[in-house]
């Protein structure tokens, strides 16, 4: 379904890594146009390949092929994920079923220079009663070093990626909320992801 939402503002693409044949990690993600942005939607290694540098591989082949959809350098990347200190113990036992460890993704975003955008984040919906989700942290990677994330980014982002699955009026009211919780601050801290 994700990939099926491409036009000119968002193009989609989905990026795997195989070893001997089999597929061993993968990264669904999106060129936003209107920022110069990507949004990674999924990322994920097989558990008998975690510390090998498959992330990172995917995570430079990711930028690279963002980088030739921009014509250009891209802003950086976003990513939501799950707060594991917000996470129910229900939550948590999900995960460890799947062999998901909350914490140590966040820590792997962390070497790959991800950081916490300093907002309160809500995915709109996908939440109990198909309310909000609240349990979740915006992450960027920007391409240069960075201490801040411009607002406008961040909302150009979001706008470009909410549209889709949401329609003009929702992501509108989404982006004013997202602004609210933001402080209408210019500049948003950029803060350790896996803290």
């Amino acid at each position: 379904m994700l990939t099926s939402w491409s036009d000119a503002s968002r193009r989609n693409f989905l990026v795997v890594a195989e070893r001997a044949g089999e597929v061993v990690g993968g990264t669904l993600f999106h060129y936003l146009a209107a920022a110069n942005a990507g949004f990674s939607s999924f990322m994920a290694t097989a558990p008998e390949v975690r510390g090998q540098g498959v992330a990172r591989l995917l995570h430079e082949e990711r930028l690279r092929v963002l980088d030739d959809a921009a014509g250009g350098r891209v802003e950086g990347v976003f990513i939501d994920v799950v707060a594991p200190d917000r996470l129910t113990e229900e939550e948590r036992e999900a995960e460890r079923r799947v062999g998901s460890d909350p914490l140590r993704r966040r820590q792997v975003f962390a070497r790959l220079g991800f950081r916490r955008v300093d907002v309160p984040y809500e995915q709109p919906t996908g939440g109990p009663d198909g309310g909000p989700v609240t349990n979740m942290d915006l992450l960027f990677c920007p391409r240069e070093p960075a201490e801040t994330v411009p607002l406008a980014l961040v909302l150009d982002t979001m706008r470009a990626y909410w549209i889709g699955w949401l329609g003009e009026k929702r992501t509108e009211r989404a982006l004013a909320a997202l602004a609210d919780r933001a402080g209408h601050r210019a500049e948003l801290p950029l803060l350790p992801a896996d803290a």
